[in-house]
């Protein structure tokens, strides 16, 4: 099983790594046309606000809820009332969000102030956000269309394609940042259009793949039935649960907004570093094992369900361990190198730079989040990880709100923006100490022998690893000095050197491929 389920997550890394790099390609057109001012703000938070109902609704609740019952269905069930389910949900959802829509196109003005008040203190800031909002809003629509159509071919163990969509819509928001957008008077709104047209790229190019499964059916209104109504019982408190993550981004970006222009942008781009390996690997590695699973559980093989969790938590360890000291040392380089062209100023990379730094402090707890969670949605309970992650946002709020925004007003706290990042990284981690807390005291989880040799060989190959970093990468201020292609190659030698530090380290340390069987 750990060998299929490798199998699988190394094809759907390897797509969300094709994902991510347009996504940073896409990133980089971005900041070579705003750079780190009012528009890029702007376009940010009318970009920010659809992406915090994806993965509110997509990603989050509807995509955690799904899985579990079609891989239920599929186990138990004909293929026509798999079918069935499918048109039901599709239909029911699509209804849904297409009002949810409407009403948000026209209500734009009071979501912007909800999402970033401080841009009313700035008129035309606040005017062109509600104008780019209005074209980038339906994209919901269309990407929780695309979620189902994943959990559809990700259930049926086609994790290829769905993981390639995003590509799509990238280059469609490249094509625009490059040659497109320049050439218009309002840059930002030809930028927004491309949201737009990326959402419908997506669905169209997964229908035929669910055509191919034969589950594809007419989508229609079935609030009736039986499969319908379970998933949403079961989005009700995984709605609450992913609410937590997305309120605790909401509230940075609230605060960011009454804080020195470019703020929003600073937190977004270091965010998207950050969320590189977490997308690549952890994302990946947890989309795939929430079918096996939901099967083990259905199964009734709870012994394969703790080691498939256990096995995966050391896959996460020995791969993001070393990914978190790299992005906390290679901070600034990855800065300079990535975003640090165009308008986007040595000063944008250097307060771009202290927010990864933040951010990565936090990027193990994330991942580990990533697999834990799967292990209560396997088995349909929803309101567990609702608790928890109650728990972390009240520590984000608390340290926001008690700690960096009184600082902030009274101008005692310098790169306020990097503490908000980092008060997101502690609650981060409080939800994956929560969520393993959970799952070892249910005895869901049990974890076998071998785990303390393997956290030091993986601290002692960190260690090794980041006094090599330290060495090559140096000040911040010389790579800013050095040209573009210079950048990439004195990067791309620091990345290639410090894995092979690494990996060499663990394997002299014993490290063995044999330790991640199961």
């Amino acid at each position: 099983m750990s060998r299929a389920i490798f199998k699988s997550t190394t094809t759907l890394g390897l797509m969300t790594l094709l994902s991510r790099i347009t996504g940073l390609l896409r990133d980089m057109a971005q900041a070579h046309l705003f750079g780190g001012g009012p528009l890029a703000d702007a376009f940010l938070v009318a970009y920010k606000i659809p992406n915090f109902l994806r993965r509110l609704f997509a990603e989050g609740a509807f995509s955690q809820s799904f899985v579990p019952v079609i891989s239920e269905y599929k186990q138990r069930r004909s293929e026509a009332e798999v079918k069935e389910l499918v048109s039901g949900a599709a239909g029911t959802l699509g209804l849904a969000l297409f009002v949810v829509s409407v009403i948000a196109m026209i209500a734009a003005p009071v979501i912007v102030w909800a999402f970033a008040p401080g841009f009313k203190l700035n008129g035309p800031r606040h005017e062109i956000t509600v104008e780019m909002l209005r074209l980038t809003f339906p994209y919901i629509l269309f990407v929780s269309l695309t979620a189902l159509c994943s959990g559809v071919l990700n259930s049926y163990g086609r994790f290829g394609p769905p993981a390639f969509t995003q590509v799509l819509s990238n280059l469609v928001m490249i094509i625009a940042a490059v040659w497109i957008a320049p050439h218009f008077a309002e840059p930002g709104l030809v930028l927004a259009a491309s949201v737009f047209v990326g959402g419908v790229i997506q669905v169209a190019y997964q229908v035929p793949f669910v055509m191919h499964l034969r589950l594809l059916g007419w989508p229609r209104w079935r609030w009736d039935h039986e499969g319908v109504r379970r998933v949403a019982r079961l989005m009700g408190p995984g709605i609450l649960g992913s609410s937590m993550a997305q309120v605790s981004l909401l509230l940075d970006t609230q605060i960011a907004s009454f804080l020195a222009t470019g703020s929003v942008s600073w937190l977004y781009f270091a965010s998207r570093l950050m969320e590189f390996p977490l997308g690549v690997f952890s994302v990946a590695l947890g989309t795939v094992i929430l079918p096996s699973l939901s099967a083990h559980h259905a199964a009734a093989a709870p012994e394969r369900l703790s080691a498939t969790l256990d096995w995966a938590l050391r896959l996460v360890l020995i791969v993001v361990l070393p990914a978190a000291v790299a992005l906390f040392l290679l901070a600034g380089p990855l800065i300079a190198t990535i975003f640090g062209h165009g308008r986007f100023h040595a000063g944008d990379v250097r307060m771009t730079t202290y927010a990864l730094m933040a951010f990565s402090l936090g990027l193990l707890g994330f991942s580990f989040v990533k697999v834990l969670a799967p292990g209560y949605f396997s088995r349909q309970d929803t309101r567990t990880p609702v608790r928890t992650s109650l728990i972390s946002l009240g520590i984000n709020v608390g340290l926001n709100l008690f700690l960096v925004a009184p600082l902030v007003y009274f101008k005692k706290l310098p790169m306020p923006h990097a503490f908000l990042a980092l008060s997101t990284s502690a609650a981060g981690c409080t939800n994956a100490i929560l969520l393993y807390r959970g799952l070892r005291k249910s005895g869901v989880l049990r974890p076998a022998p071998g785990w303390r040799p393997l956290i030091l060989r993986v601290a002692g190959a960190g260690a090794a690893m980041a006094v090599v970093l330290v060495r090559l990468a140096g000040a911040t201020s010389r790579w800013l000095a050095m040209g573009s292609w210079e950048r990439a190659l004195h990067l791309a030698l620091c990345v290639v050197v410090g894995a092979a530090v690494y990996f060499g380290s663990l394997f002299a340390l014993g490290a063995r491929p044999r330790d991640l069987r199961h």
